[in-house]
């Protein structure tokens, strides 16, 4: 064949290529002409990553990328059948058979991947149709019934609901005093001199938090923005990322507020600057972090107002690590949630694949992209509202989650307004809300004096008095034979997505637009071509080649080197010019160069695909083109500037409508959005400091007395409810609660005595999934520790559980420990907390938090059908009904029985727009279904709240395995302690696939804030205390 010929040149540059490799190196120890040694130095991975431009991967990637796997195979066959004893022959024979079999598993892994992927799709289409066959028109008599979670009018001891119509956002209402909170975790975050560019973290996103939390301040009726961020105290950075707090706007700037600041998180290593891929381990630290700042914040500002914590109005994730972080803190807080992707991790995900240069596997080590998915899958779970900035963003890029389907989003935000049943469901509102800009620096000159300019520019007069331009303008100018000429401007980076080599032949193929314009090009800054990236160094050398092809010398300017300061300048030369911006990008995700050219005065010229659809749609100032039709960009280039009366109507639209991309729209939109979406409220009965205990007044007495009785002759049912008489006394406590002002459940606050909390998250299970008596003996160890070295009054103790409280009161029956020790008892995996020194009552603010987006029974039988596994039996899981509450469903597995994975079945939920927390405990024997926010781990910073303690003057005690969500009690700020030997059976099993995100990726095990001991003994435990300098 002819490709063979190909095949043979590129091999023996490959050959040269590894012995120049060699060479450079210096390494005379080839192997002594072994394949082995020659064969590892060409394919050495080290070098790919040390140098810009490696041609041995260049040749490689071209023969496997470019020839069919027949072709190499014959390659290697006419090699072997032209062997000779020279070296060279035989590495060639060596290198022919690598890259066949390279190819071959480049092959097979791309079809495991295409399988993988339809089949993930066909998974998704199916819930998605099952979703809407739940949601077909009901009659009319059905549609007045509806479920709780979406009632019209929801019952008050449910959270509300708003169903009312978007309202604009309006300084002149009354007056209002909101706290907004946003997140953005990794870069390099600080107001002034940000370095841009510096990294690929520090990019965008990070000019576009700051100016968001400085925009959102200035605005009537916002407090206070703080925009949390890491902190980074490493030499490798400025000081300056190491301040705790910097103010961005002054209280002056911000009107009757105090203004924006970011507040820096420690998290993670205080003195490495971690890139993004790396910091997921330390999510849990930021939060706790975060929490902790945002409650002594809502105290601070609510003495500053009217006495009441002020609680944050959203709280605001930016990418996905803090889209975990939001999610976390708006539901211990019960606060709002938006959201803002920036990039996709699903997105990125597809397109690596499909280019076929790495593996799956290899794609997750790099750039830890299924923790990146599950991070923003969880997000899309939590928040109320995505922000993007284009409708391609939301059809094309979040429609590939499983957590969001446009259509049914859409039918489902019908039926809520309706009043109709959504049977549990639910999907985020997804609005596009464009990045705002700053216009105040924005000169817009009128005609007169932009001749003048030119005039001054153009003329050949060089006296001391000529005018002062800018510089740039001559460093353009300076490429033009004729400098009169309109000038059609492109400004972007030198990325073959851009699309610029299409743009220059559609220019120099229309003589018409040659004669009329001049075409500039600011492709970036460069010193030499060859030293540039591989892909920047082709599209700038076919540049040059094109220019040189149509002979475009004195009609193309392309300078090297240009400051971000000259951008601007730039901009208003081309509008004095009168001449028109293009960006021909292949797809184009928003489009900012666009508003920017349009706020000097700019008609436009675009890509259809992307976000120019929905800015020009706002502007109407300028055409849409196909990005790959030459004819079609030079006729509407040549439109535009031979035209003079359709680009001056097109200029006045741009400066007319260009207030729709300023910050103070953004801002207003924003809020309006978020006022319209805001269905969840922190509840007002929420402590954040310790209240001593007030005695009852007189008249209530004989009320306390009486519940007193029934809590005595009252019993527990077995599956932790309680029973008639219990629930009488929670009728007469919520007589009681009268006399609390913050109208709770009374007197739940910590003993001001406790100076620390041990908290007990043992998962001590036989294989049938009873507790074993290790549980015990290690509960009385860590007690006795306690009262060693601080006496027990100072200590508080509380037990995360996966039981119910009938087996947690069970597995104490017989043992000297007393139950009442304990401050609080969370049961079934953290749907419920208990505190036994108050007649085990429930909390009922607790469970206000977890009542919101909990589908209850809509998901009961949906679970028993989705948890089988493919390959299991019809009876391998069951309803356990005494494992059930309001808040939780619990399922027993029969023992062999073959059941999803918890990946898997959440995947499945989430299809299906149901927004559960899903936990395998008792040894993987039973499985909970729990509300979105309800876990041990969430409990547990419920009550640091509730009791105003500190993290940091916590213990977590675990075991060296546990139930499936054990990873999540291992992060944060306390101190975590793990007993070896102490749990005989886990379900970590049943976690998620081997091909998922591995626990390094969870939690980081090398912390300080972690020790591992050899088992629950006193001793063990007592040494571990001291270490963490907890006695």
């Amino acid at each position: 064949m002819a490709g063979n010929e190909w095949i043979n040149g590129y091999l023996e540059a490959i050959l040269d290529a590894g012995r120049y490799n060699v060479k450079r190196r210096g390494d005379g120890k080839i192997g002594g002409g072994g394949k082995g040694g020659v064969v590892a130095t060409e394919f050495d991975g080290n070098e790919r990553e040390g140098s810009l431009f490696s041609p041995t991967r260049y040749f490689v990637e071209e023969v496997v990328n470019s020839f069919d796997e027949s072709d190499l195979h014959k390659t290697w066959i006419k090699v072997i059948a032209t062997r000779n004893t020279r070296e060279r022959n035989n590495r060639l024979e060596n290198m022919c058979w690598r890259i066949w079999h390279l190819a071959r598993k480049k092959k097979q892994i791309a079809w495991d991947d295409a399988q993988r992927l339809a089949k993930r799709r066909l998974e998704r289409e199916q819930g998605r149709s099952e979703a809407a066959d739940d949601l077909s028109e009901l009659s009319e008599g059905e549609k007045e019934k509806g479920d709780g979670s979406h009632s019209p009018e929801p019952a008050k001891d449910k959270i509300a609901r708003i169903n009312s119509d978007l309202q604009a956002w309006s300084d002149d209402e009354k007056p209002r005093q909101l706290y907004i909170v946003l997140i953005s975790m990794h870069g390099l975050v600080r107001g002034e001199n940000m370095e841009l560019g510096r990294d690929s973290d520090t990019g965008g996103q990070v000019k576009y938090v700051v100016e968001l939390a400085r925009a959102l301040a200035s605005t009537k009726g916002v407090y206070r923005v703080d925009l949390l961020t890491r902190q980074i105290t490493s030499h490798e950075v400025d000081s300056s990322y190491g301040e705790p707090i910097e103010m961005l706007s002054c209280p002056a700037d911000a009107g009757d507020g105090c203004g924006a600041y970011i507040i820096r998180m420690p998290c993670g290593p205080s003195n490495e600057y971690i890139p993004k891929e790396s910091l997921w381990p330390h999510v849990p630290e930021f939060v706790d972090g975060a929490l902790n700042h945002i409650v002594n914040m809502a105290r601070v500002l609510g003495e500053q107002i009217d006495g009441k914590p002020v609680w944050p109005y959203v709280i605001h994730g930016h990418y996905a690590d803090a889209a975990e972080a939001a999610a976390l803190l708006s539901g211990v807080l019960n606060v709002p949630m938006v959201l803002t992707g920036h990039s996709l991790g699903r997105n990125k995900f597809e397109q690596l694949l499909k280019q076929g240069r790495l593996s799956r596997e290899d794609i997750n080590t790099t750039y830890k992209i299924m923790r990146r998915i599950e991070a923003e899958e969880l997000g899309l779970d939590a928040a109320e509202m995505v922000v993007t900035s284009t409708r391609q963003e939301i059809e094309e890029q979040w429609g590939l989650y499983d957590g969001f389907d446009l259509k049914l989003e859409r039918k489902l935000r019908v039926r809520r307004r309706r009043g109709v049943s959504c049977y549990g469901r639910y999907m985020p509102r997804m609005v596009v809300i464009p990045p705002g800009m700053d216009f105040s620096n924005v000169k817009v000159e009128d005609s007169t004096e932009s001749e003048s300019d030119l005039k001054s520019l153009i003329s050949s007069d060089k006296t001391p008095n000529k005018r002062h331009l800018p510089r740039i303008w001559s460093e353009v100018m300076r490429f033009f034979s004729n400098p009169h000429k309109p000038m059609i401007l492109a400004l972007s980076r030198p990325d073959p997505k851009k699309n610029v080599t299409t743009l220059l032949k559609a220019f120099g193929e229309c003589q018409h637009l040659r004669e009329l314009a001049n075409l500039t090009l600011i492709l970036g800054n460069r010193d030499d071509i060859e030293e540039m990236p591989e892909g920047s160094s082709v599209v700038l050398t076919n540049v040059l080649k094109l220019i040189d092809k149509y002979n475009l010398y004195g009609q193309v300017a392309y300078p090297k080197h240009h400051k971000q300061s000259d951008v601007p300048e730039i901009y208003r030369l081309a509008a004095k010019t009168k001449g028109v911006f293009i960006n021909p990008a292949l797809v184009e995700p928003f489009g900012l160069t666009l508003i920017e050219a349009a706020a000097y005065g700019l008609p436009i010229v675009a890509t259809r695909n992307g976000g120019p659809v929905d800015i020009l749609k706002a502007l109407n100032n300028g055409l849409l083109i196909d990005p790959h039709d030459q004819k079609a960009i030079a006729d509407a280039l040549l439109k535009l500037v031979a035209d003079k009366s359709l680009w001056a109507e097109c200029r006045k639209n741009g400066l007319k409508n260009i207030h729709c991309f300023s910050w103070t729209e953004h801002c207003h939109n924003y809020l309006s959005q978020v006022d319209h979406c805001r269905n969840r409220h922190p509840t007002s009965r929420f402590q954040i400091m310790p209240i001593p205990e007030e005695p009852l007044s007189e008249s209530l007495r004989d009320v306390e007395d009486l519940s007193l009785k029934f809590s005595i002759d009252g019993e527990l049912k077995a599956n932790g409810e309680l029973d008639l008489a219990t629930r009488q006394k929670e009728l007469i406590e919520a007589l009681t609660r009268k006399v609390h002002p913050n109208g709770g459940s009374p007197s739940i606050s910590l003993s001001s005595r406790r100076q620390k909390i041990f908290v007990i998250a043992l998962d001590p299970y036989d294989s049938g999934g009873l507790f074993t008596n290790i549980f015990r003996v290690t509960i009385k160890n860590i007690m006795k520790v306690a009262r060693g070295y601080s006496g027990l009054n100072r200590v508080g103790f509380v037990l995360l559980t996966g039981a119910t409280l009938q087996e947690t009161l069970n597995a104490f029956k017989g043992s000297d420990i007393n139950v009442e020790e304990f401050e609080a008892l969370s049961c079934n995996s953290g749907s419920s907390i208990y505190y036994p020194g108050r007649d085990f009552i429930a909390d009922v603010d607790y469970e206000g938090h977890l009542e919101y987006r909990w589908p209850g029974d809509n998901v009961r039988s949906m679970v028993l059908r989705l948890a089988k596994a493919e390959d299991g039996m019809e009876d391998d899981i069951e309803e356990l009904k005494a494992g059930c509450n309001s808040r939780c469903f619990a399922f027993s597995i029969k023992p062999g029985g073959k059941v999803r994975r918890i990946d898997d079945l959440r995947q499945a939920l989430r299809m299906r727009g149901f927004r559960c927390h899903i936990v395998y405990s008792c040894a993987g024997t039973r499985l909970s279904v729990m509300p979105l926010f309800a876990s041990r781990i969430q409990a547990l910073r419920y009550l640091s709240i509730r009791w105003g303690i500190d993290f940091a003057d916590s213990v977590v005690f675990v075991g060296d395995k546990g139930d499936t969500d054990y990873e999540q009690l291992l992060g944060g700020l306390h101190k975590t302690i793990i007993l070896n030997g102490t749990v005989e059976c886990g379900s970590e099993k049943l976690l998620r696939s081997e091909e998922n995100f591995k626990r390094v990726d969870v939690v980081a095990l090398n912390s300080p804030r972690i020790r591992i001991v050899e088992d629950g003994s006193e001793e063990d435990i007592s040494r571990a205390l001291e270490s963490l300098r907890m006695k």
